[in-house]
């Protein structure tokens, strides 16, 4: 083990064999350092260890001169040990651990170490006095001669001349005393090592731990603390992973030079993870890690196909695909083919449901490594139409349950002469089975009609019957959209008309029909659904398909600066004053809103400004204009029939193209986009989109009437109580409860008793009335406004679900997604500090104090679809150059601006009180 007096002996022995021959001169013993005609010219190395050396000797002696006087001197080889040799280690040493050392003696160290002096001028008096008496004393036999005090002192003195000349070129050791320079006892980054706890490459999904062990500059272990500004940064290309790092460690004192950091990788790729001491990167960092994709999940992995019903041609291969993913929806990528496909099945059934085994073969799978994805080649032998389910580990994909027609050559080719024909009567002859749930006692003769309307952008099938074979009278029309669904019924062999197939579009009384050209018509109806979509049944490929037809729609219109000024205490009234006899163009222009009174320049945030507080206006319950169907403030929102009298239907029309005219600024995308503050009902948006109401929509618009109406006549036998006598009727109330009116839902209603064969009947019924009828005037009036701008048939390409999803984004807010997309503007320690406040305190925040935050940093309570990812520009977080000042925000940037404070207290009160108190208005700073 190595000590001074083993390194001063060293030394001496090694000059004295240097010299011996050519001279007596040399060092042979610790006294031979203080006779200056004997003390050779060392080489500088030498010189260095001597110096090194003697002053280590010296702070040792002092320490137990120190430890004598306060009687502790047999507690000497103990702090050794630990690595305490001088007075300054006595500071370092933790209570805990020289409470395990002194044992009893405790309390005289604790009251010697409380007496140490606390300033630098002090301290070195009283080593200066203690060193004085080591000299003098006699019986230290390891004692230093006067000659080699004179050498010692030399040496010190030297040193502490050469560190006080360079003292400030020693960044970033400047900021140690000289003694922690001298010693070399201070934190060096470029000393510090990182111990990984995983192998490179790993999977992703869970926690990830990795240990780094500090040092000082002479090699021995650093305390790590608070104060040593210690910071770790995980990053994924621009997205940042939030850390954890724990310091020391509470048991064992041997290992308070470490740090354990921890993160959790949910996203597969290269990670970049730097760690830092102050601004000053540790050996090696930053250091790069590679995370892998996890197993497959048929949960999240996606079946590539355009439509629900896939169009073969018989002995030609049909080419589709699977894009594997893993539980959190990263592409898994594989070395080896038979990895990827391993655990793929598929099953092909007749439309009877039957099993077809000579085909299970028809449909094989490979790998395709370019696109790391899985692909499905469909090739049948003969026209057939099938079913068939896709399914990986023997869990079925989410859409991996569909139709296939297999197609002969020549129907092949009708069907594409079909789709490039320009003609709009394309037709085949069926045969009428039942409309209205009611079957034909004798099949009548139609025609279908498969294509656009004449001269219209609208797709549509059309069922007509010919009077007298030449006058054609309309029994149903059905748009081509995904809503329109035909449903394939096994060919019985008494059916002399064809093959069966039902057409429903979930807004009318479906039919049912028979004809030989059944999958003729089916296989027209997709390709020309395909076209009138954009080629996918995707919610993203077809908002990408409406944001580009729209803005095709309005090419014609500039989108020049629009003025509009408005009173923000009269906001619905003065802005439909602004905009009365605006024309279609007049819309689609860039509006500039001023606020009477106020000042402000409008670089867009004043303008997402005023389409918030119009939404509100028009679309809060307590507005008027919309109503809810129970007291509840999140509740979903529907057209009021018994709004006030100053409500009228044009603020219905006005309502439909403030709506339109955020789906025409969401298409133009960027900083453009604008989303609708409201939680529509569900009925409400189906009729937007032709849907027909039914009764499973009070589940989510009128929860409360589901549980104790809907759901008990659903679960009650109505044919063998008594005490439950419903009818066809619906009741109304006024404002008081008194009953007003009574509607009969049905011919005769009022007559007619509900029962088990006619509940499912009553209680569409009853949604017809109760979420429809009642508000149709509102209704029509809505639409009118939103199809002047939004041309009906591009919104009736989604369902009520993606329609609000492409209105109003996303109604929830994820902490993890806020996180994963965001920009940190500063890297100081006090803006990391608030900045870790930030996230706290938002991780606490309800959904309402989010909206809130959102609507204070954007100016819109709503996200984009896509979430924060899609936020234009991106959330930031900037430091503000200021303390204890209320945060303050710039909505034209998305920009949030953290003041620093003394405590998280001060700043959660402080970002609470601006996101409630200040997120409206605007003034010039």
């Amino acid at each position: 083990m190595w000590s001074p007096e083993s390194e001063i002996n060293s030394i001496a022995m090694a000059t004295t064999m240097r010299h011996s021959q050519s001279s007596s001169s040399g060092i042979s013993s610790l006294s031979s350092c203080g006779d200056p005609e004997r003390l050779p010219e060392l080489p500088p190395l030498d010189e260095q260890r001597l110096q090194r050396a003697a002053l280590h000797l010296q702070q040792k002696l002092i320490l137990r001169e120190w430890l004598k006087d306060h009687r502790m001197q047999h507690h000497y080889q103990r702090l050794l040990a630990v690595e305490v040799a001088s007075l300054e280690d006595v500071y370092w040493l933790e209570d805990s651990r020289a409470s395990k050392i002194l044992g009893k003696d405790w309390q005289l160290w604790s009251t010697a170490r409380q007496n140490l002096p606390t300033s630098k001028a002090q301290l070195d008096a009283l080593k200066a006095q203690l060193w004085s008496t080591v000299v003098k004393s006699s019986q230290h036999q390891d004692a230093w001669t006067w000659g080699g005090m004179l050498v010692v002192s030399v040496s010190v003195a030297g040193l502490v001349t050469l560190a006080a000349m360079t003292q400030p070129s020693l960044a970033p050791e400047a900021r140690h005393s000289l003694l922690q320079y001298v010693t070399g006892k201070y934190l060096l980054p470029a000393n510090c090592k990182v111990q990984w706890n995983w192998k490179d490459p790993a999977r992703v999904g869970g926690t990830m731990c990795f240990v780094v062990r500090f040092f000082q500059r002479n090699g021995q272990p650093y305390p790590i603390c608070d104060t040593d500004q210690f910071f770790v940064e995980v990053t994924e290309g621009t997205r940042k992973v939030v850390t954890i790092s724990e310091l020391g460690s509470s048991t064992d004192p041997n290992n308070a030079n470490i740090a354990k950091v921890k993160f959790t990788v949910r996203t597969a790729g290269q990670y970049k993870i730097s760690v830092l001491i102050g601004a000053s990167h540790i050996a090696g960092s930053p250091f790069l890690r590679n995370f892998l994709p996890g197993a497959i999940d048929a949960r999240r992995s996606r079946f590539v196909r355009p439509a629900s019903t896939v169009i073969c041609c018989a002995g030609s291969p049909t080419m589709m695909h699977i894009e594997p993913r893993d539980e959190f929806g990263n592409a898994c990528v594989f070395d080896q083919n038979d990895e990827a496909l391993q655990g793929y099945q598929v099953s092909i059934f007749d439309l009877r449901g039957i099993v077809v085994t000579s085909l299970q073969q028809a449909i094989t799978f490979t790998y395709d490594r370019v696109n790391s994805r899985v692909s499905v080649t469909a090739l049948f032998p003969e026209p057939i139409c099938l079913r068939a389910v896709i399914n990986y580990n023997e869990q079925q994909l989410p859409n991996g349950d569909f139709d296939i027609i297999v197609l002969s050559s020549s129907d092949t080719t009708l069907v594409h002469k079909n789709i490039a024909s320009r003609k709009h009567n394309i037709c085949y002859e069926a045969k009428l089975l039942s409309i209205y749930g009611a079957a034909k006692s004798k099949p009548r003769k139609v025609l279908c009609y498969v294509g656009p309307k004449q001269n219209s952008l609208i797709f549509q099938v059309t069922i007509k019957e010919m009077i007298l074979k030449f006058i054609p009278k309309r029994i149903a029309t059905f748009r081509l959209c995904p809503s329109t669904k035909f449903h394939f019924l096994p060919h019985l062999v008494t059916q002399l008309h064809g093959p069966v197939f039902i057409i429903d579009d979930g807004a009318q009384p479906r039919i049912e029909l028979a004809s030989k050209d059944r999958n003729i018509i089916a296989a027209t109806f997709t390709h020309f659904l395909l076209k009138n979509i954009g080629g996918s049944e995707t919610f993203k490929d077809k908002q990408d398909f409406f944001y580009h037809e729209v803005r095709k729609f309005h090419a014609s219109y500039y989108h020049e600066k629009m003025t509009l000024k408005v009173q923000r205490d009269k906001i619905l009234e003065s802005s439909m004053k602004a905009a009365k006899g605006f024309s279609v163009s007049d819309w689609c222009g860039n509006f500039e809103v001023t606020f009477q009174g106020e000042q402000g320049i409008d670089w867009g945030g004043l303008r997402r400004e005023w389409f918030e507080l119009v939404c509100s206006s028009l679309f809060d319950a307590r507005g008027g204009l919309f109503c809810t169907f129970h007291d509840k403030h999140q509740a979903l929102v529907h057209p009021n029939p018994t709004r006030p009298p100053q409500l009228k239907l044009k603020h219905f029309e006005f309502a439909g193209k403030m709506v339109g005219k955020c789906l025409f600024e969401s298409a133009l995308g960027g900083s453009y986009r604008q989303l609708v503050r409201a939680r529509f009902s569900r009925s409400f948006l189906a009729q937007l989109i032709g849907l027909r109401v039914h009764y499973k929509y009070f589940e989510q618009d009128d929860p409360d009437l589901y549980l104790s109406k809907i759901k008990y006549i659903l679960d009650t036998d109505l044919d063998a109580t008594d005490t439950l006598e419903l009818y066809f009727v619906e009741e109304v109330y006024d404002g008081s409860g008194q009953l007003s009116k009574t509607v009969e839902l049905i011919p005769n209603g009022a007559k007619t008793r509900v029962t088990n064969a006619t509940k499912n009947q009553y209680l569409d019924s009853l949604a017809q009335q109760r979420l429809c009828n009642s508000v149709k005037d509102e209704v029509d009036s809505f639409l009118k406004g939103l199809n002047s701008i939004i041309p009906d048939n591009l919104l009736s390409i989604f369902d009520e679900n993606e329609l609000e999803l492409l209105m109003c984004g996303t109604g929830e807010y994820s902490i993890s997604d806020f996180k994963s997309h965001h920009i940190a503007n500063g890297n100081s320690a006090e803006f990391r500090r608030v900045l870790g406040w930030f996230w706290a305190g938002v991780s606490n925040f309800s959904q309402t104090e989010m909206a809130r935050l959102l609507q204070f940093t954007t100016g819109c309570s709503q996200l984009p679809p896509g979430g924060f990812q899609e936020l234009n520009p991106q959330f930031q977080i900037t430091a503000a150059p200021t303390f204890g000042n209320l945060p303050t925000a710039h909505t034209c940037f998305n920009q949030l601006c953290l003041p620093d404070y003394e405590s998280y207290e001060q700043f959660e009160k402080s970002l609470l009180l601006a996101i409630s108190e200040g997120s409206e208005g605007f003034g010039m700073v």
